[in-house]
């Protein structure tokens, strides 16, 4: 049974940073993707960034430069480092994973779309005031 558990939201001022969480387990896929996503009030949920099993990583371009993601093998920890946050951050953030794989972007990144992944998380709220 796979479960990933997300930790690390809170209230932020806008221009700081936060680390976001997410401790995953109960896979053993050899190839597989995770990822990033958030939902802010009102919003459809979106992409943010995805990581393959090789540690390839991919962001939305709007985000890119201020989201970072990576992972810790040793604890099967994804993390999600925001820099430069802004109120439109504002939103609860999901990891997600899938297992088997079906669609890559033309670049062999992990699929950005929602529908896409099988496994969520509860999220965690990130709010950034200004």
């Amino acid at each position: 049974q796979v479960q990933l558990v997300e930790s690390g939201g809170g209230s932020v001022q806008a221009g700081g940073s936060l680390t976001l969480s997410c401790a995953a387990s109960g896979y053993t896929a050899s190839t597989y993707c995770l990822g990033w996503f958030r939902q802010a009030p009102g919003k459809e949920r979106e992409g943010v960034a995805t990581i393959r099993s090789d540690g390839r990583t991919s962001y939305a371009d709007s985000l890119k430069g201020r989201f970072i993601a990576f992972r810790d093998n040793a604890w099967n920890t994804l993390y999600l480092r925001i820099y430069r946050l802004k109120p439109d951050d504002t939103a609860i953030y999901y990891c997600a994973a899938e297992l088997v794989p079906q669609r890559f972007s033309s670049d062999g990144d992990c699929s950005a779309a929602s529908d896409d992944y099988t496994y969520w998380g509860r999220g965690t709220q990130v709010t950034v005031s200004s």
